[in-house]
């Protein structure tokens, strides 16, 4: 069992963005948790809450190029997913994972991807007592959630 999660969306696309913040920054049941983490990609904003370190990332799939994706892999990276840094959908799962994992580990600037194993090289979702899975959303919209299995 992991954390608990909504996926929340706004309909006007006029101030969609903090619209967003406002709406997830006062979910009831994320603000009484000990841990929560936060993702917008306008229109929707993804809300995670539980009782040990969490993160959650929510990207819109974009054309990413392989550049990009050679420059966020570990040099294991690069040789284990080697043709699909070339697919779209792929490299901005990729990104999001390891935005997840960064957040949950406490502060997503402080690391750097190129020495983050993402959380798709592990087996069954699992590295140590660390968890992580892909959420299932809408169409077009990539989403990773990740957390730290009891303490």
């Amino acid at each position: 069992m992991g954390p608990t999660y909504e996926l929340l969306r706004v309909s006007a696309p006029a101030g969609a963005d903090t619209q967003l913040r406002t709406l997830a920054r006062s979910h009831p049941d994320a603000g009484a948790s000990a841990y929560r983490s936060r993702s917008y990609r306008a229109p929707l904003a993804l809300v995670a809450w539980g009782p040990t370190p969490l993160g959650v990332d929510l990207e819109h799939i974009h054309q990413s190029g392989r550049s990009f994706a050679e420059s966020i892999c570990t040099p294991q990276e690069r040789s284990r997913f080697g043709p699909r840094l070339d697919e779209d959908a792929f490299v901005t799962s990729l990104w999001s994972s390891k935005e997840a994992l960064a957040k949950a580990l406490g502060d997503a600037v402080a690391y750097d991807p190129r020495r983050l194993d993402s959380p798709l090289s592990w087996p069954d979702g699992a590295a140590g007592n660390w968890r992580a899975r892909e959420l299932a959303l809408e169409p077009g919209y990539v989403a990773w959630l990740v957390w730290r299995a009891g303490e």
